[in-house]
């Protein structure tokens, strides 16, 4: 697999005349606004914030107006922040009339509304060895499974620290991978590490295409918006788990092999 195809077919996807009205960097999510060719209508797409930051972004205030078919390129980026504004207008344009996201399963299961995708593949998780890429607020491993373990680039609690998953993820039959690892580059080596396990790609920066399979992803667990007004709301109030509590909700497709 080579790791420029996954960016080059996700920038193919998002071609668009649109342009974007507004973007907001918050400090969990941010957002984009993006208004379509011709009628003006505005569509949204969101993306976890970049963990690094600087003070001295050369394009900040110059974003509104500027064509979608530029900025999706920044997903190429290096900056974390020039490379999450590529990913929101991504995924606004992918996400706005995404067949598969349409056609997802919704989750009604208890729960904790950010955890329903654990608790929906759990079933399928018994007495196998899983590892989950990303911290989770309130997510413990299961005791059904075999091993479970949590990787992650700011480890906490009994968190794994990034480099675990050269180590980890070849032995495991299930991995989790968050949607945020696209952005900030680390996709392409986990799934190259996770070829032989049951892959999970998951997250409110998820862009829902189904090229996936062909990068070795076997789920797609992301979010449709269902208030763009709450979103922003929560998001530019430091907003984390809360924009599941009306903003958007999980949904899961299985992808064909």
């Amino acid at each position: 697999m080579n790791a420029r195809d996954i960016y080059t077919a996700l920038i193919e996807a998002a071609r668009s005349e649109a342009t974007v009205s507004d973007i907001l960097l918050g400090l969990n999510w941010s957002v984009a606004s993006i208004a379509e060719a011709g009628n003006g209508k505005e569509f949204h797409g969101l993306c976890f914030s970049p963990q690094a930051l600087t003070r001295t972004l050369p394009w900040s205030g110059t974003l509104q107006g500027r064509p979608v078919n530029e900025l999706a390129r920044w997903i190429m980026q290096w900056d974390p922040c020039s490379a999450v504004v590529g990913a929101l207008v991504i995924n606004a344009v992918i996400n706005k009339d995404s067949e598969l996201l349409i056609g997802a399963n919704r989750l009604d299961i208890p729960g904790p509304k950010h955890l329903k995708v654990f608790n929906y593949f759990r079933p399928q998780l018994i007495g196998k060895k899983v590892a989950v890429i990303g911290h989770y607020p309130q997510l413990q491993g299961f005791d059904e499974c075999a091993q479970w373990y949590c990787i992650e680039r700011h480890p906490q609690s009994e968190d794994l620290p990034d480099p675990a998953a050269g180590f980890i993820l070849p032995e495991m039959d299930w991995v989790f991978i968050t949607a945020s690892s696209i952005a900030n580059k680390t996709l392409p080596a986990l799934l190259e590490l996770a070829k032989n396990a049951q892959v999970v790609l998951m997250g409110p920066s998820l862009p829902w295409v189904d090229v996936w399979a062909d990068f070795g992803v076997n789920y797609l667990a992301g979010v449709a918006i269902k208030s763009s007004e709450e979103l922003w709301q929560v998001a530019s109030q430091a907003g984390g788990t809360r924009i599941f509590d009306d903003a958007c909700e999980y949904r899961i497709a299985k992808l064909a092999s």
